[in-house]
């Protein structure tokens, strides 16, 4: 399987902010994308995730039939936001990305214990620190399998410890033969396949 940016262009209010992005990915890589702020990493992630259109060019997923048609379907997305409601609880709030996603992978109880979470899976998600909220929204890339992480600062909010223990998780996701692309101002922690720099 291969993840292919050929020739992007990325806008934002009407206006050019990177042009000409290309990279592949195959199985068991990672591409670290930096930049300085305003230089479109968050802009060029969501393209890819399918959120936004491109200005130009295109972002395939080759030989991920029938599985995996298209990049969209092959991605978790894991934006500033971490997409989960204060009024469920933990547990409560991963079952229900993991029932609308499908391809059920960890076990909650085993994702939350993954994270460093795992005697908390009752309490509301309102309740929850900022670095606890974060560290339930990486579980959920845990009890539903996609290939491709796309991760938009993923580390925001997290003390060292669970900067570490989330590049465990990133590497083992390597391992198995997974794909990441993910934007960063911080060091996450692993020895990137490649690298990109926005704005160079």
């Amino acid at each position: 399987m291969r993840l292919v940016a050929n020739e992007l262009d990325g806008e934002r209010g009407g206006e050019t902010i990177f042009s000409g992005v290309s990279f592949v990915l195959t199985a068991g890589e990672g591409l670290l994308v930096t930049g300085a702020n305003g230089s479109g990493k968050s802009t060029l992630l969501r393209i890819v995730a399918g959120l936004l259109p491109a200005a130009g060019g295109a972002v395939t997923l080759e030989g991920g039939e029938p599985d995996w048609p298209d990049v969209m379907a092959a991605s978790h997305y894991l934006g500033h936001q971490n997409a989960l409601k204060p009024a469920l609880s933990v547990t409560e709030n991963l079952a229900a990305w993991r029932d609308y996603l499908g391809e059920p992978h960890v076990p909650i109880p085993e994702a939350l214990e993954m994270v460093g979470l795992d005697e908390i899976g009752h309490l509301p998600l309102g309740y929850l620190s900022t670095g606890q909220k974060r560290r339930i929204a990486i579980a959920r890339l845990l009890v539903s399998y996609r290939p491709v992480w796309l991760l938009d600062e993923p580390t925001a909010g997290l003390d060292r410890a669970s900067e570490t223990q989330f590049a465990a998780l990133m590497a083992a996701h390597l391992e198995d033969g997974g794909m990441i692309l993910a934007a960063t101002h911080l060091p996450l922690g692993l020895d990137w396949t490649h690298e990109l720099r926005m704005g160079a």
